[in-house]
């Protein structure tokens, strides 16, 4: 959506129609608002289930599949093979380094994390190297970005996690903790957490919005790359994932 609001023409790939309901709705309601905040005139959305016609003549390629390192080395191997050589192809992973997505990838130079948040309400950007970036990509991305309308940030050194998605996944974990351990519910969390941050939305709306099995996903990511409790991503498994409970896309999640 931001990209297509300052003028960019975007092309969404996906393997069937049914999957592009949710993301025209979001183009449509925010690109016309987003547009007038940069004095632009948004550009034009196509859909195709075909790789191919997406990528072969793009400038870059947004992979965003399911947080699962396979998916991810999949996709990453296919785009690396149509996309055209000066493509810059970016990883929305806000958990899995780039560089682990290489096995089946020649063109490293023009690989890397590119994380989007809930735009445009939370517009931070950040851009990671997949340890073999040219390092020309990330000036030429972070001036693009800008002047699309994000905050663009670079993390300086690759990192399981970029910035703030560190910092959110502790306060997270914690979140379902407290649940679980059975201390307070979501919407007493929330309630607080707004209180005192100044914030619109509470962790457990977010997570509910994000979708609970990706949630999950990066709880499996942190769980084998640093180590941490596991406690919180199986409870949440148990609880919500397996019983089919994803959050908004599910019409039931931590918020009930």
């Amino acid at each position: 959506m931001m990209w297509l609001a300052a003028g960019y023409n975007v092309i969404l790939c996906e393997k069937s129609i049914e999957s592009y309901d949710g993301a025209l709705d979001y183009i449509n309601q925010n690109k016309a608002r987003q547009a007038s905040k940069l004095g632009t005139k948004p550009g034009e959305v196509r859909l195709t289930a075909s790789m191919e016609e997406a990528a072969h003549n793009a400038w870059m390629v947004i992979e965003a599949v399911p947080e699962i390192l396979e998916l991810k080395i999949d996709i990453l191997g296919q785009v690396d093979k149509i996309a055209p050589p000066d493509c810059v192809v970016a990883t929305n992973s806000s958990s899995l380094r780039s560089s682990q997505m290489l096995a089946n990838t020649t063109n490293n130079y023009r690989i890397c994390n590119g994380h989007y948040y809930m735009p445009p309400e939370q517009t931070y950007y950040e851009v990671m190297s997949c340890g073999e970036t040219d390092p020309a990509v990330f000036p030429f991305l972070m001036e693009k970005a800008a002047a699309a309308g994000f905050q663009p940030v670079h993390a300086k050194k690759e990192s399981t996690g970029l910035v703030f998605n560190r910092i959110w996944a502790g306060i997270k974990r914690e979140c379902l903790l407290v649940m679980a351990d059975g201390v307070s519910d979501g919407k007493i969390i929330d309630d607080m957490f707004k209180s005192w941050f100044k914030a619109e939305k509470g962790p457990c709306q977010m997570m509910d919005t994000v979708g609970l099995d990706t949630v999950y996903n990066i709880e499996v990511v942190y769980g084998q790359q640093l180590g941490v409790n596991p406690r919180a991503r199986e409870w949440l498994k148990a609880t919500y994932v397996d019983q089919g409970n994803l959050g908004s896309k599910a019409g039931k999640g931590l918020l009930g």
